[in-house]
């Protein structure tokens, strides 16, 4: 079964495969096991294998190492997001299982984060929070390239000492459209 690419990208497993990649970074399944220790590698590769055939991954090179074949891989064109196109073609129950699948991941992941045996919420910056916005589509657009520009550059950092791997989610959803006064209101079917 060929699955589509909001599908391959809305795995908890391979989410995490293509945002190790982000940055512009080209691993090898060692460099991403780096990136990805809760992952054990026989399901790293079996990932692997799905994001390379689906096209959200490439091999960027091939290099012989003690007898085997160690691939380095990087992004594909437009791989960590869904384009207009993938977006035009599901249908609301899709887009509705799409979001669950995505919600998930997120659960099982704050789930891990509180089953430590310790752990500080506040020291480690843990934070969980809605802000209602009154904005324009342009001042919504300047704040979302504002973000993005900082999520691009804290991305290009990898693993290191004093750093700790850290999850950003978000999610934009606008409110339902209500006519404001003086706004035409919608005629009902058949009305003139």
């Amino acid at each position: 079964m060929n699955k589509t690419k909001a599908e391959l990208l809305l795995h908890p497993v391979r989410l995490k495969i293509i945002q190790s990649m982000i940055g512009g970074r080209r691993l090898t399944v060692q460099g991403m096991a780096e990136h990805l220790p809760e992952v054990p590698q026989a399901t790293l590769y079996r990932h692997l294998n799905l994001l390379t055939k689906g096209g959200l991954l490439r091999v960027v090179e091939q290099n012989q190492v003690r007898g085997t074949v160690e691939k380095v891989y990087a992004l594909g064109t437009d791989a960590h997001t869904l384009t207009k196109e993938d977006l035009e073609k599901a249908t609301p129950d899709e887009h509705l299982q799409l979001f669950l699948s995505f919600l998930a991941g997120v659960i099982s992941d704050f789930e891990k984060y509180v089953s430590q045996e310790s752990f500080d919420m506040m020291k480690d910056m843990v934070t969980y929070r809605q802000a209602r916005l009154h904005l324009s589509d342009e001042e919504l657009r300047e704040m979302v390239m504002s973000i993005g520009a900082a999520i691009t550059k804290a991305s290009s950092y990898g693993p290191g000492p004093g750093r700790r791997a850290r999850t950003l989610t978000t999610i934009l959803l606008p409110e339902k459209s209500v006519p404001s006064e003086g706004d035409e209101k919608p005629k009902a079917d058949g009305a003139e």
